[in-house]
């Protein structure tokens, strides 16, 4: 019997006028996940605990059998770990993504955040904005007297890490759930390290806005890299043995740092792909491959599709369409064919960690649906996977994680 998870990333959603009434999921066309859920299990379930952040990280913490409310210290520790850095006691790390703020005259504080991800910057411009950013003269004064230092990431998504600084009480606000917005209610508070933080962001902006790559990119009608935001903070985490729990052999294919970081923390294996960008233009056909080889040797793949988060927060609702549709057509049609003609027992998870809402292009807990098939069964039921389809099946609204177990039940 082999095991396989597929998360689309954001793909859940709430009903868009756009769409006449439908959400995405209803809208895309997804023939293989609507056969697969037809003869499977529809259900519903609560990902992001109450009173936690309603994100990736808690999300996906709990789809692999983790409590967020016991082990979730923040976001960037998790991220950290994915590359081997190293926190000790005192540290704190913090993601600190490369953004895009309005073209203007405007104070700092009054221009408007419009890009979470430096206008989608590729991973060689971005490494080379952050690291010209943390050699320019005032702002390297800045990060040593703070006590930070960067490791740059092949994509907008750093990892700054500041020793010997208290984050208690502090708030760091996602930005890619403010985007349009004024960054000045946004920006770092609640303790006197957050002034800090503010003071190198807005640094930062005078060192980055123009900075040769970001007129390159103005030029060519892109968006500019031209500021940090900090947010997730927290420090080192510890996650239980995913052998010791579930006593399977496995390996998660992503493009992002936060699943291979939990990956690491459980003691799975972790498979990079070449060209795998976290974007809609990604190879999905290489992580198909890397999935089909991990199942030749081990228990259990898990493959994350980044794609429809990142249409979402970018305001592109064809995007988060085509990205649905490649979902269905291009990885879970290959995959459940492949393992078909190999004559394979199979049990397959396939949902959405947290909505992204196309009406906010942001984050939300809510319930999402998930889809639980096993190719030794047919169970009748005979309905598409979608968020509808979801409320008639079973529900785990407690944001417990209860999908593994339910994945490895013989």
């Amino acid at each position: 019997m082999k095991y396989l998870l597929i998360i689309g990333d954001g793909m859940a959603d709430n009903p868009v006028p756009e769409l006449g009434g439908k959400t995405p999921l209803q809208h895309a066309k997804i023939p293989v996940m609507d056969t697969l859920a037809a003869r499977g299990e529809v259900g519903s379930v609560v990902n992001c605990p109450d009173g936690l952040p309603a994100g990736s990280d808690t999300a996906i913490l709990s789809i692999f059998g983790a409590d967020p409310k016991l082990c979730y210290t923040g976001r960037s520790p998790l991220e950290a770990a994915a590359t081997g850095i190293q926190l000790n006691p005192g540290d704190v790390s913090y993601r600190c993504n490369m953004v895009a703020y309005e073209d203007s005259d405007l104070p700092f504080a009054e221009k408007k955040i419009l890009s979470h991800s430096g206008g989608s910057i590729e991973g060689e411009q971005s490494i080379q904005l952050v690291t010209d950013l943390f050699q320019d003269p005032a702002f390297q004064a800045a990060a040593q007297k703070a006590g930070m230092v960067v490791h740059p990431a092949a994509s907008f998504r750093h990892i700054a890490v500041q020793s010997g600084a208290s984050i208690t009480g502090i708030q760091l606000i996602p930005p890619h759930d403010h985007l349009g917005e004024v960054i000045g209610p946004l920006l770092p508070s609640g303790c006197e390290n957050a002034a800090v933080l503010r003071d190198l962001m807005e640094l930062a902006h005078n060192v980055l806005d123009h900075h040769p790559i970001n007129e390159a990119r103005r030029a060519e009608g892109k968006l500019p890299a031209n500021g940090v935001w900090f947010w997730a903070e927290g420090s080192a985490v510890a996650l239980d043995s995913f052998w010791d729990k579930y006593h399977k052999t496995g390996a998660v294919i992503s493009a992002v740092p936060l699943c291979f970081g939990i990956a690491r923390l459980s003691g799975l294996d972790i498979r990079e792909v070449e060209g795998a960008t976290g974007e809609l233009e990604t190879n999905y056909e290489g992580k198909v491959a890397a999935a089909l080889a991990v199942l030749k040797e081990k228990d259990f793949a898990a493959v994350h599709v980044e794609a429809p988060d990142e249409c979402t927060h970018n305001g592109d609702l064809p995007g988060k369409l085509q990205a649905i549709e490649w979902l269905d057509s291009r990885v879970v049609g290959p995959l459940v064919k492949a393992l078909e003609e190999a004559g394979e027992d199979f049990r397959l998870l396939i949902l959405s960690d947290h909505k992204t809402l196309t009406a906010t292009r942001g984050h939300d807990g809510d319930p999402v649906p998930y889809l639980l098939y096993d190719s030794r069964r047919d169970s009748g039921r005979g309905l598409p996977y979608c968020e509808e389809s979801g409320t008639q099946g079973p529900a785990y609204p407690e944001g417990a994680p209860v999908l593994m177990p339910l994945l490895f039940q013989a």
